[in-house]
């Protein structure tokens, strides 16, 4: 999303807790003629937020674009999870989100245009079993993201989600190295195959322009055909 929308002329703030990947991303996105600037943070931490808000207007200017895209997913049943780990998911895919928006929200207001895309899931929609803590903040999620597109669909600022399905990304390692967990998950993605990365980059671009400034409020599945089973 990062290479896609800088390659639009976007100015992109990139904001991570690894800094090593994110001169890595920066590179790529100056590499395609686009402008990055790095922020080492974590989302789930308040008072950094509030220091990002700063920095990233200071450093950038006004912020028209807001892409929620942190996650982290602990596969295991309810009744082993401890209470810690079931906050660091909620913490990471929801709360993430809202203290994000509270901080950069009020950049947007006012100039007419603004766009908020958070990243669900098709756990958002449908589940697996292990997938407890996941599902609910992904549920949540959308929840937020349809409540949040009415408040704002006053001042020109959508709010959509984007529900991936299977991508090839590091949170599914585990399951692309393992040939038979491989072979069983692809068989129930209709398309057969990983979704690639730069096709939600497609689907970021579409939902920034103006083009789509009259969808808001709903979640657009990438998933290969999942949930049409």
């Amino acid at each position: 999303m990062a290479l896609a929308l800088g390659a639009d002329g976007a100015t992109v703030a990139l904001v991570a807790r690894d800094r090593a990947k994110l001169l890595s991303v920066r590179e790529e996105v100056e590499a395609a003629a686009g402008r990055a600037a790095v922020f080492e943070a974590d989302v789930c931490d308040e008072g950094r937020i509030l220091e990002l808000e700063t920095q990233v207007s200071r450093e950038l200017g006004r912020v028209q674009i807001l892409i929620n895209n942190a996650g982290i997913n602990i596969r295991k049943n309810l009744v082993d999870f401890s209470l810690s780990e079931w906050r660091t998911v909620v913490d990471t895919n929801l709360t993430s989100v809202f203290l994000m928006c509270r901080a950069f929200v009020p950049h947007m207001r006012g100039g007419g245009y603004g766009r908020i895309i958070n990243m669900t899931s098709i756990m958002s929609h449908v589940s697996l079993p292990g997938r407890t803590a996941y599902s609910s903040s992904k549920t949540a999620l959308l929840g937020l993201t349809r409540a949040l597109a009415q408040e704002l669909a006053a001042d020109g600022i959508t709010v959509n989600g984007i529900s991936p399905g299977p991508y090839a990304t590091e949170m599914n390692t585990a399951l692309i190295e393992n040939p038979e967990a491989n072979a069983q998950f692809l068989a129930n993605v209709p398309v057969g195959r990983w979704g690639k990365p730069e096709e939600i980059g497609s689907l970021a671009r579409f939902l920034c322009s103006e083009e789509a400034g009259y969808i808001t409020g709903t979640d657009l599945l990438i998933d290969g055909g999942w949930c049409a089973r």
